[in-house]
């Protein structure tokens, strides 16, 4: 029995395999490796999973948007959980290029899916996002807040595939938990995020980009809470007992949010991480960019309260970690 991973040389893909594999599971990953950020970074973390598992860990190289192949190569092996992660990411880039995001968002989730229950799988753990909440002013937003004005195309494919997950577990007493991330950062992040862009330009002597003129506030979740949060669902699939579970669903489908519960101002992080760097920053104050929004805050009590979730790492501790991290990878 295998845990399929989808995303698998992603950020949080590759750092929940390598967890997984530390625990003696099996897993099988899927990455089409596309090129939104540079594929020398997904390819040596998917090597790195490959040295870590050994033949514990098989990977293909493949976009689930394509369900003939998805099926044919899933066809290999005895799947009894899966983590669907992949995705097209980021806010910003989906106002550029909205088919990237409907195809790997709405026809990709679809085909896990039925995946999931062609396979009658004991549980399936997807990815969501805090973008759900749009513009909602109403602090910290809580799983049971309307989230039905999506502000970017990224947020509304999310919502989406929430509402297609209903669906699935209403028809099929599919098991589903979805996860609405809180921007996750740490080692072995993304180069689309702020935090690797302000620490390359700092320690390269360049000027940061600050977006509404540093009025942002983020709940910052470091990638081992995030990581701890998703195994505990995963062990944890909700039950078929017509009850009330997180998000309002009476069926098997539970929503959490999982973020660090703690909203950080902009300038507060660029203070960590100038220390971080051991340099000041030079800032480029900016108007608000379209698609963003102003604060995000995680209310953690659902997934703290049926799971125990409960993270431990503040920006203080996490950012030198990133930064320890980025250094050495490229050399610094």
């Amino acid at each position: 029995m295998a845990i399929l991973v989808t995303g698998a040389a992603g950020f949080i893909g590759a750092a929940l395999c390598e967890r997984l594999l530390a625990r003696g599971e099996d897993v099988v990953g899927i990455d089409n490796l596309n090129d939104y950020y540079q594929v020398s970074l997904k390819q040596t973390r998917r090597d790195r999973l490959r040295t870590a598992g050994g033949e514990r860990f098989t990977f293909y190289e493949i976009d689930f948007a394509d369900m003939a192949l998805l099926t044919s190569k899933m066809e290999r092996h005895d799947i009894s959980r899966i983590v669907h992660l992949g995705a097209q990411a980021g806010v910003r880039y989906s106002i550029e290029n909205p088919h990237a995001y409907v195809q790997s968002n709405l026809v990709g989730h679809v085909n896990m899916l039925e995946l999931a229950r062609h396979a009658q799988v004991e549980n399936m753990v997807y990815a969501s996002s805090s973008s759900v909440y749009g513009g909602n002013t109403k602090m910290p937003f809580a799983v049971e807040d309307r989230a039905d004005h999506p502000v970017s195309l990224y947020a509304a494919t999310k919502r989406a595939d929430e509402l297609m997950s209903e669906t699935y577990a209403h028809l099929y007493r599919l098991p589903l938990t979805g996860l609405r991330f809180f921007t996750v950062y740490g080692p072995w992040g993304r180069p689309d995020m702020a935090l690797w862009k302000f620490t390359d330009r700092i320690l390269r002597g360049d000027p940061i980009q600050v977006y509404n003129n540093g009025d942002m506030y983020r709940d910052f979740t470091y990638i081992d809470d995030i990581v701890a949060g998703v195994i505990a669902c995963l062990d944890n699939a909700p039950a078929d007992d017509d009850q009330e579970k997180a998000g309002g669903s009476v069926k098997p489908h539970a929503l959490y949010n999982i973020g660090n519960h703690k909203s950080e101002h902009l300038m507060r992080l660029i203070e960590v991480l100038e220390d971080a760097c051991g340099t000041k920053a030079e800032l480029e104050m900016m108007p608000m960019q379209p698609g963003d929004v102003h604060k995000t805050f995680a209310d953690i009590d659902a997934i703290q309260r049926d799971l125990g979730y409960a993270p431990t790492t503040s920006i203080e501790v996490g950012i030198p970690k990133f930064v320890d991290w980025f250094r050495e990878y490229h050399g610094r």
